[in-house]
């Protein structure tokens, strides 16, 4: 009896695993085949100093990147000025003062302009800390960063741990707000590697975040959850006018 129930058991799971793939199999295809298009059309090798395609391209990097990004769940907004970085963390916060997410205390990594531009948001706030000690960032709400690069065909950050405390400050408040240099956003994994090391190939530092959109965790039966391991919201500001990391 008790092995008719495991068997049962097991061929239900198997069946659902088996529908969940069969479902996904032509979203997948069509996926992959438009992601090699898009990389095929693209050819780009490198980023210009204002973030667009060298070879006139009609999506320049941010807007690749933007595409890809929001294409997993994560925002993205195009900041042109300081002031904009500032309009933009300041309709950020608010609005998620509005959901459950309270958005009401906030931790910042220790990039120097950090602390500039959010001391300027025009919201109220019940804290704002630099580099809180590891026990008390679970009781923020927004965790801020600054990002050393990004790779635009998926969408992904990269937090290189020498250059600033980003770490937990990225993976443990419920929101994380990245901001990113137009100029250190690059197509490939590849290139981004090579922007961070720079033209003297400096070692890299021993620990490289790669974020791709909120966290996402799924069971066996393919039941997605967001936010288990990590923010369950991401916002990324491409800046166009302030130089944030010096690489």
């Amino acid at each position: 009896m008790e092995l008719e129930r495991n068997t049962a058991a097991r061929d239900s799971i198997l069946g659902s695993i088996r529908e969940h793939l069969a479902a996904s199999a032509p979203h997948d295809a069509i996926h992959a085949e438009g992601s090699l298009e898009s990389v095929a059309h693209l050819q780009v090798t490198s980023p210009l100093s204002d973030g667009s395609s060298p070879n006139g391209s009609s999506l320049s990097l941010p807007e690749i990147f933007k595409e890809k990004l929001e294409a997993v769940g994560g925002h993205c907004i195009v900041a042109g000025s300081h002031h904009d970085v500032v309009a933009a963390l300041t309709r950020i916060i608010s609005d998620l003062q509005k959901t459950s997410l309270r958005a009401r205390r906030i931790a910042l990594s220790d990039a120097p302009a950090l602390e500039r531009l959010v001391n300027q948001i025009e919201v109220d706030v019940d804290d704002i800390v630099i580099s809180p000690d590891v026990a008390e960032l679970f009781d923020y709400d927004i965790g801020i960063s600054t990002a050393q690069a990004a790779i635009a065909e998926t969408g992904t950050l990269m937090l290189e741990s020498e250059c600033e405390r980003h770490r937990l400050v990225s993976l443990v408040p419920p929101v994380h707000i990245a901001i990113v240099g137009v100029g250190n956003i690059c197509l490939t994994l590849g290139e981004a590697l090579a922007a961070i090391q720079g033209s003297e190939a400096r070692e890299l530092s021993p620990t490289i975040t790669f974020i791709t959109g909120p966290s996402r965790t799924a069971d066996i039966e393919l039941t997605l959850a967001i936010g288990v391991h990590g923010p369950q919201e991401l916002y990324v500001i491409i800046n166009q006018g302030l130089q944030l990391t010096a690489n």
